[in-house]
């Protein structure tokens, strides 16, 4: 069974050898085949091979073009800082007052310089894989593009003091991701992941005004063109999960710090639940065998549709034995544990 099987079988929570593995891996997979940050940021061709060097050793089950938050920031004109080998900077908010908006102007997926590198590691992990492995493009939601571009404290600021103008930057926002979420797919995406970190920060009647409505334009335009959605919030998301359940999306993923089986549960009828081991205590610092009772506990708590994965990516440095033990446990878990 391959992973892309193994995949749509357990969204219908049919038999399978296994479940699936749905780790990120970014800063790790970088540093594993000997390449800096930068590069994995800037050049297609490292992340495709980072990616595709996780597959066989890690018995991962998808391969991904997440890097960071800033791919169609940049491209609208966001100053961006690329260290060495670091994580990315943005000191300085592209949208510092409320004129600035109108100086805002689209740019085509294939005319920005990052969002066009996005689209080539789509187009060339397509290639790839064949059809055997699930490509994951990826989009800011409306309200994480929207921080990227004003600022995470001014955006939180611009809810409460000036609705209708965050209104129509999340408008211009979500227009942003339509087009590139369709390009990504036209190139050979079976999955596009929509990140929107910020929304763990708001309350349920925030989320239910500035992101969930936009969350479900792009799902639904996602699903009409005949891939599946998956729904990335960094945090707590335990308040949002009602909302959640009505956003479209086919997979979510549920941070360390999130009540797996409880999300399981709001969420059962609606998308799958994707983790939710913790990434530091856990997969960083623990065992072999703190690895594999974490791996087992989820699968437990997140029933029959549930994907294997840590609450948040993979740390840099993550023992080897740690990510064999993940592997290991997902092998064993049909012959140990329900399915």
């Amino acid at each position: 069974m391959n992973s892309l099987e193994r995949m749509r079988r357990r969204l219908r929570a049919e038999p399978a050898d296994r479940p699936p593995n749905f780790d990120i891996m970014m800063g790790y997979a970088t540093h594993y085949i000997g390449q800096p940050l930068s590069a994995y940021y800037r050049d297609y061709r490292v992340l495709c091979a980072a990616n595709l060097a996780m597959l066989e050793p890690f018995g991962l089950d998808i391969v991904q073009t997440i890097s960071d938050p800033y791919r169609e920031a940049h491209d609208l004109g966001l100053e961006v800082e690329f260290p060495p080998d670091g994580l990315l900077l943005s000191k300085h908010p592209l949208i510092a007052e409320s004129d600035d908006l109108r100086k805002l102007r689209p740019v085509a997926p294939e005319q920005g310089r990052r969002m066009n590198d996005r689209l080539e590691a789509v187009r060339y992990l397509h290639d790839q894989v064949r059809g055997e492995v699930p490509v994951m493009g990826w989009v800011e939601g409306p309200m994480a593009l929207a921080a990227d571009l004003r600022g995470v404290g001014n955006v939180l600021v611009d809810m409460y003091d000036r609705p209708e103008w965050l209104t129509a930057l999340l408008d211009f926002c979500l227009e942003i991701a339509l087009a590139f979420a369709r390009r990504q797919i036209e190139l050979g995406a079976d999955i596009i992941g929509l990140g929107d970190a910020i929304c763990s920060q708001i309350s349920p009647k925030m989320y239910r005004q500035f992101g969930l409505p936009y969350e479900q334009r792009i799902f639904a335009a996602v699903h009409e063109m005949g891939v599946l959605a998956r729904l990335h919030i960094c945090g707590n998301i335990t308040r949002l999960l009602p909302d959640i359940l009505h956003s479209g999306a086919d997979i979510v993923d549920v941070d360390w710090m999130v009540d797996f089986g409880e999300a399981e549960r709001v969420l059962r009828g609606g998308p799958a639940v994707c983790g939710n081991f913790d990434p530091v205590a856990v997969m960083l610092q623990g065992s072999p065998a703190d690895v594999k009772r974490a791996v087992v506990e989820c699968l437990q708590a997140g029933g029959p549709r549930g994907f294997s994965a840590a609450g948040c990516e993979i740390p840099d440095g993550t023992p080897v034995a740690n990510l064999n033990a993940q592997r290991e446990a997902l092998g064993e878990y049909q012959t140990t544990a329900r399915p």
